[in-house]
């Protein structure tokens, strides 16, 4: 009897299990390139050249407020509404140049052309994409 009701229990929960792995987190080697080019915060803000609290992405490297960062590893989470995407980096320390130090930045889709960026979920901001076919406004 404990045997079957054993057997109940495995063929009951082993094909959620296998399903909740697929839908796991993915390591990736870079940000995607859906995220790559220059955001500016805020909806509606233009963007402009020089700004202090704008951010770029590219495949291995982040520049923004977190400073100049190498991209160490990407981990790609599902959700609903679009993949979250956490970077491991790798910041260059300015009062020491061989000095990196280690950053975590949060990667969230929002409305057309815009995104979440942040180092925590508690502190995610709402970006908007620069257009790369027109140069940033002085």
């Amino acid at each position: 009897m404990r045997k079957a009701a054993l057997l109940v229990f495995i063929a009951a929960f082993v094909p959620q299990a296998a399903a909740a792995a697929k839908g796991g987190i993915k390591v990736l080697n870079s940000i995607p390139d859906a995220y790559w080019g220059t955001w500016a915060p805020g909806v509606g803000r233009p963007c402009k050249e020089g700004d202090t609290e704008a951010i770029v992405l590219s495949a291995k490297a982040y520049a923004g407020p977190l400073g100049k960062c190498d991209v160490a590893s990407v981990s790609e989470t599902p959700s609903p509404k679009g993949s979250t995407y956490s970077a491991r980096l790798q910041c260059a320390d300015p009062g020491q140049a061989q000095k990196k130090t280690p950053a975590n930045l949060i990667i969230r889709p929002g409305d057309a052309n815009q995104i979440s960026v942040g180092p925590g979920f508690e502190s995610l901001r709402t970006y908007q994409r620069c257009s790369e076919s027109t140069p940033a406004s002085k």
